[in-house]
């Protein structure tokens, strides 16, 4: 990672790096600490001048995992997608050195205030991002401890879709740390969008409560894909590693319309299984 440069704007970039030289997608990123948004990581493309009205960037809101209140573990898969054109606003303080944050945990109410700065910067003349976000294209998101963060907040109406990463509601909560987000089963009917669980096979220590909430899911599309690497995923591999496949291809999908990204997980032959080690699961809900 290298330093880089700040935006002349409405709210002061007060720390910044590239990541990874930007990422793989077609809009190299950014990752930034901006001062009217405290203890929270903003990745964007870099060149803003590609959005506009009619290309707005969709929204990614994270959170992590152990309630960790920076998103050191996972800024590599974070970056990737803001350049995939993105907006993603992750929980915490800014990761500027790949090391383990110690401090405070996390609330599921610094998701909202994501949302709300999304929202507040798209109706703001004198910031970068006005009127270059798709406020009607939200997903929230999260690793483990974020993904119950999530799922917490998942009656915000403002929210399109969700993406729960290696994470589900406990069947027992005997099993959770203090200061996690415990909702019963009870809140999955609150979601109200298209939903996948994005989780690290059986032996991924959530794997039997992401199953049990897919299993439970019925109202709304539910897909659940798992790759045999465990609870840790492949976050910190470089771009975020295998799991960027299907989170870049399922926020196309959902976020985007894309219809080429959605043979990820439709039809009698999903193109994820043509990924090595991959399943998937599906609700009726799905095509």
């Amino acid at each position: 990672m290298c330093a880089s440069f700040a935006f002349a704007n409405a709210y002061d970039v007060t720390r910044s790096l590239v990541v990874e030289e930007g990422g793989s997608g077609n809009y190299k990123a950014i990752m930034q600490e901006v001062s009217d948004l405290e203890a929270h990581t903003v990745f964007m493309p870099q060149d803003l001048s590609k959005f506009d009205k009619k290309n707005p960037l969709p929204v990614l809101v994270w959170g992590n995992g152990a309630c960790t209140n920076s998103p050191w573990e996972h800024y590599k898969f974070l970056n990737e997608i803001a350049s995939q054109g993105y907006l993603v606003i992750a929980t915490g303080f800014i990761p500027m050195e790949e090391k383990a944050y110690k401090g405070d945990m996390s609330t599921p109410e610094q998701q909202v205030q994501s949302i709300d700065w999304a929202f507040k910067q798209n109706e703001d003349k004198n910031s970068p991002l006005y009127k270059k976000i798709n406020t009607k294209a939200v997903c929230a998101s999260g690793m483990s401890c974020g993904g119950l963060q999530t799922l917490y907040n998942c009656g915000d109406k403002r929210i399109t879709t969700y993406m729960i990463c290696n994470s589900g509601l406990f069947v027992n909560p005997m099993g959770a740390i203090p200061g996690m987000p415990m909702p019963t089963k009870d809140k999955l009917k609150e979601i109200h969008g298209p939903i996948m669980y994005l989780l690290g096979g059986e032996t991924d220590i959530a794997y039997q409560n992401g199953m049990d909430d897919f299993k439970r899911i019925e109202h709304v599309p539910a897909v659940a894909v798992n790759f045999p690497v465990g609870h840790g995923g492949t976050y910190r591999e470089q771009f975020g590693g295998e799991f960027r496949f299907p989170a870049v291809a399922w926020l196309n999908w959902q976020l985007k319309g894309d219809k080429q990204a959605a043979k990820m997980f439709t039809g009698s032959n999903p193109e994820i299984l043509q990924r090595k080690d991959w399943t998937i699961e599906k609700n009726s809900k799905v095509e």
